[in-house]
């Protein structure tokens, strides 16, 4: 459990502190959520609890769960947009909030159907921004460039061609340990959720881990994968420092992240005539309408396309 994920944050009576104990069990060992997540649940949770007490002028307990109307959360709603909170950070914590309820009722503690009344903010569909194929050649190139340690030059070419490679999320990567290193024709990953999916090995990827594990000091069988300079577990935001040097000496959009390669990765293939299940199934992601993002990403490039060259184009 993350600093600040403990009962002691959250303002509430014993048999809500009881409840609330029983659901972050429940999340960590049944629904096995990565730690990141489990520790903005429990700040959504605890920022709700703080505006009930509040609100209703009480401690928040189980009894005034079980009392709150639609009125209740929609004023939570109200005094998150009056404090100028995103819309997607309201929208994730009510999902929280619809979690935890769902929770409660299953667990015969609660049964109060008012928050299914209240509507979430709609969020604009969020598209993801892959970089173009010449920019993602260029990164894997010049990744190296930006340390001055020679084996820490081969880890980030190697870290970097694995997540546009394999289209793995950051985490997944620097989550992978030595005896996983990736160096046969696919490599299983445990994904979101625990849920665990197959992903090729292409052979430049194989070599650039081949290659840092032959120059890495640390190498040990029982160890992680990718090292950070004093010998422990690579950090992500290690990662994304390097990338933003990379990104500011190529004058590349704040949007090229390490994340982009993800979806690099995954709208190359769409472009390259990749079936979009197979696609789904690479990326490990649980719905089909996730993945299809990346078909408004390719529809967008084409009609670009069209508009630069096709001679009509321009009336």
């Amino acid at each position: 459990m993350a600093d600040g994920d403990g009962l002691e944050a959250f303002p509430a009576l014993d048999d809500l502190r009881t409840a609330i104990a029983d659901w972050q069990s429940w999340l960590a060992l049944e629904r096995r959520v990565a730690s990141h997540t489990f520790a903005a649940y429990a700040r959504d949770l605890a920022q709700f609890l703080a505006f009930l007490a509040e609100h209703r002028g009480e401690t928040p307990g189980i009894a005034v769960l079980a009392d709150l109307a639609p009125a209740d959360f929609r004023a939570y709603l109200a005094r998150r947009a009056l404090d100028g909170v995103a819309r997607s950070s309201t929208a994730r914590a009510m999902s929280t909030l619809r979690g935890f309820f769902r929770f409660l009722d299953r667990t015969g503690r609660v049964h109060n159907p008012a928050i299914k009344a209240v509507k979430t903010p709609r969020l604009p569909e969020s598209v993801p921004k892959p970089l173009d194929k010449d920019d993602a050649r260029k990164v894997l190139e010049r990744i190296g460039e930006f340390s001055a340690t020679p084996w820490i030059q081969f880890r980030d070419v190697a870290l970097f061609t694995l997540l546009y490679g394999c289209g793995l999320r950051i985490d997944e990567a620097l989550g992978l340990d030595r005896h996983e290193a990736p160096l046969g024709e696919s490599i299983l990953i445990s994904g979101k959720g625990g849920k665990q999916r197959v992903v090729p090995v292409l052979p430049v990827v194989a070599q650039a881990i081949r290659a840092y594990l032959e120059v890495c000091p640390f190498v040990r069988d029982d160890g992680p994968l990718f090292y950070g300079a004093r010998g422990k577990r690579l950090n992500a935001g290690v990662v994304q420092r390097q990338m933003r040097k990379l990104r500011d000496d190529m004058a590349l959009p704040p949007s090229a992240t390490p994340h982009a390669l993800r979806h690099s990765f995954a709208t190359h293939l769409l472009g390259a005539g990749g079936d979009l299940r197979a696609i789904q199934e690479l990326l490990g992601h649980a719905s089909l309408s996730t993945t299809q993002r990346y078909t408004k990403v390719d529809a967008d490039r084409l009609v670009r396309v069209y508009n630069d060259a096709h001679p009509r184009a321009r009336g």
